[in-house]
């Protein structure tokens, strides 16, 4: 499990403190990246994940990456918000294998964190707060450049305190039961590198040594779902990636990412997100 979690690496988005007010109301917001709030002061609403959150001051809100949510604020409200790509091992997500608390109690320490990241990374703020700005491809694009450009002392200082806020979140009593599952852990690899190819249950099975009911159940006992299940997911979260990042048409990534039958896939994505490929593109990518 440690194991897992050197591969750990997190990048800077977006660091800033923001006075908002009714005009931050969005609607089936999808990021590839993890936010993290600190409200300061006000209220406001975050659903996500089948609840709703009341954002009260004094408290910090995770968001994980690829996370369908709704954002609202009647009034006025002020936060410290952190946005990052985070990546475990070949293109995996520690979402994969820990369980978060996404509302926790905030200390000194965790706003003195907020501040000092946002010290050591000057002008790294939102311009434009509504997402299908900020979640689109050419604005996403600068992140990495800003993150080259840091000294070596400050992008470890960045890492590490990011790190530090995130893990304040795992929670310890939930965590998956990891023991002896090595098999599991790499057939995540396995799947990240292969959504192109055809995931059998019985690829999978022999990928694990195990017989299909065997690694069926287990998977399902250590990740929560089946691994069809897991493998769609997947796969759509990917063709999301793509559809904003790249000018591959809907039925090359579609085909790049696995899903075979195109007819299908279009329903069961209009199915999920409420439209269509095409609408959510022109929805995401801003010229």
């Amino acid at each position: 499990m440690v194991n897992q979690f050197q591969s750990l690496k997190l990048k800077l988005i977006n660091v800033g403190h923001n006075k908002l007010d009714h005009n931050w109301n969005f609607d089936n917001v999808i990021s590839p990246f993890t936010r993290l709030y600190l409200i300061t002061s006000g209220d406001a609403f975050v659903y996500h994940n089948k609840r709703k959150f009341h954002l009260r001051p004094n408290n910090m809100y995770l968001i994980p990456s690829y996370t369908y949510s709704s954002y609202k604020c009647n009034l006025k409200h002020e936060q410290y918000y952190i946005s990052f790509f985070e990546e475990l091992g070949s293109g995996l997500s520690i979402y994969n294998f820990v369980n978060f608390k996404y509302e926790i109690k905030a200390s000194k320490l965790d706003e003195a964190c907020f501040e000092r990241l946002l010290s050591i990374n000057p002008n790294r703020h939102l311009i434009n707060y509504d997402p299908e700005h900020y979640d689109n491809y050419p604005v996403l694009l600068g992140f990495e450049k800003k993150n080259t450009e840091l000294s070596a002392s400050n992008y470890v200082e960045t890492h590490g305190i990011i790190k530090l806020l995130m893990a304040k979140f795992i929670d310890a009593n939930k965590s998956f039961d990891k023991a002896n599952n090595t098999n599991l852990d790499r057939v995540l690899n396995f799947i990240s590198e292969n959504l192109h190819e055809t995931l059998t249950l019985s690829v999978l099975a022999d990928h694990c040594n195990m017989s299909k009911d065997h690694f069926s159940r287990s998977f399902k006992k250590y990740y929560g779902l089946r691994p069809t299940k897991y493998i769609q997911d997947r796969r759509l979260e990917r063709f999301l990636l793509l559809l904003i990042t790249t000018d591959y048409s809907v039925r090359e990534i579609a085909l790049k990412i696995g899903f075979e039958n195109y007819t299908y896939f279009l329903r069961y994505f209009k199915e999920r997100i409420g439209k269509t490929p095409v609408e959510f593109r022109k929805e995401h990518i801003i010229v």
